[in-house]
């Protein structure tokens, strides 16, 4: 079994920051790229931004500039920091890994999603 467990979800003003952490744990052979989706109420699952095994990453042109993310492969956790907050950042945020299990068996695993609010 494979568990992906976020964190780091919130309140926080338009400006802020937040830096989300997600977490890999089970029976993982290899990790391929780690990404964040959001999903607003009423809106469909969109891709926020990704990295690679490589630790290449792209982002959406809505967080361009604004938004990293980084890996910690000794850990299996990916991260994403999130400055210059605006309130339409307001969404459920995601886990997402494309993995490999041991066993040889890959595919896309999620997390359960933090929120994640920007408001005055």
């Amino acid at each position: 079994q494979v568990q992906l467990v976020e964190s780091g979800g919130g309140l926080v003003q338009p400006g802020g920051s937040l830096r989300l952490s997600c977490a890999a744990s089970g029976s993982i052979f290899s990790i391929y790229a780690m990404g964040w989706y959001r999903q607003a109420p009423g809106s469909q699952r969109e891709l926020v931004g990704y990295i690679t095994g490589l630790s290449s990453t792209n982002f959406a042109n809505f967080v361009k500039g604004r938004f990293t993310i980084s890996r910690d492969n000794a850990k299996n956790t990916v991260y994403l920091q999130m400055n210059s907050l605006k309130p339409e950042d307001t969404a459920v945020y995601y886990c997402n890994a494309d993995l490999m299990v041991i066993g040889g068996t890959r595919g896309d695993y999620w997390g359960q999603g933090t929120q994640v609010t920007v408001s005055s």
